[in-house]
């Protein structure tokens, strides 16, 4: 199974340092529905149904890891636009912290690979407004890149329903 889009990601850079996009970018990399919470829940979701379904624990944690790649490069241009990569986001003037609530804890393996189905197509609504909202083509590039992954995981995670379905080991 593939888990990333066969296409290198751009050059990480700025046009320039801009605070407001370092707070935008926060909710892609430490939000609710962000890279720090993708990969906590892949890694969790690997560890907990390994042994009863060992190859879609596996595929977990190979997308887990590319999700790890997403959250260097939001750190990353952060640190380039100007702010502390830390693992939060900001609502005005004040920001909120990461925090372990937002990882979803279900094992259930129908309902959980639904809602990482449904994650992802959240997170690629989320670096579409984005994307909108940043005007640095640099910035743009690498969003959309990001989002070819995320629906490379989409497909990825229909393959294990329908495989889980069909009790056939993937």
């Amino acid at each position: 199974m593939v888990y990333r889009a066969n296409k290198n990601y751009p050059p990480i850079k700025v046009k320039e340092k801009n605070i407001k996009y370092a707070k935008i970018l926060a909710e892609d990399y430490a939000g609710i529905n962000g890279e720090i919470t993708a990969i906590t829940l892949y890694v969790y979701q690997n560890m907990g149904i390994f042994t009863k379904y060992p190859n879609i624990a596996k595929h977990l944690l190979n997308i887990a890891i590319v999700e790890m790649r997403h959250l260097e490069i939001l750190g990353k241009l952060i640190f380039l636009l100007g702010l502390n990569p830390r693992y939060i986001t900001y609502q005005r003037d004040s920001y909120c912290n990461w925090d372990s609530s937002y990882v979803d804890y279900d094992l259930n393996i129908n309902r959980l690979l639904k809602k990482n189905i449904l994650a992802e197509k959240i997170a690629i609504k989320n670096y579409k407004k984005h994307i909108d909202m940043i005007n640095d083509y640099n910035i743009k590039i690498i969003l959309e890149r990001i989002i070819e992954d995320e629906n490379v995981h989409i497909n990825c995670f229909k393959m294990m329903l329908i495989k889980e379905k069909e009790c056939i080991d993937i």
